[in-house]
C-alpha cells in the first residue's frame, strides 16, 4: 500500500473531476496501475483503491460501463473504440481499478 499520483490511474482531467462528483467510480485500464489499498488524492479528498483485478473485456456489464462514466455498455464500447483507435475484443483483458473517497 502506498500513495500514488491521481494521474497515474486517472489520466485525464475529466475523469479526475467525474471522480470528484461521483459519477467515476472504476476504471479499466490496459495494465495494473495501482494496488489495492493504495491511495490518491484529488483536490484535498483523498481515493482508496478496494478492488484491482484482471477480467475479460466480455464480463463487463452495463454497471461497469455506468461506475466508469458511460450510460451503458454500448456506449461505453464505443467510447474505448473511438478513444483508443481499437476494435473491441471480448477476450481481451482489461485491469479493473475500483476506488472510493475515505476522506
Amino acid at each position: 500500500m502506498g500513495t500514488i499520483d491521481a494521474s497515474d490511474l486517472l489520466p485525464a482531467d475529466r475523469l479526475q473531476t467525474a471522480a470528484l462528483e461521483g459519477e467515476v467510480t472504476q476504471l479499466h485500464r490496459g495494465d495494473k496501475h495501482a494496488s489495492e489499498g493504495d491511495t490518491f488524492d484529488i483536490e484535498n479528498t483523498t481515493f482508496e483503491v478496494v478492488e484491482v483485478r484482471e477480467e475479460r473485456l466480455g464480463e463487463l456489464t452495463d454497471e461497469d460501463a455506468q461506475a466508469e462514466g458511460s450510460s451503458d455498455l454500448e456506449a461505453y464500447k464505443d467510447r474505448i473504440e473511438r478513444t483508443h483507435d481499437l476494435e473491441w475484443d471480448d477476450d481481451r483483458t482489461a485491469v479493473l481499478h475500483r476506488f472510493e473517497p475515505v476522506s
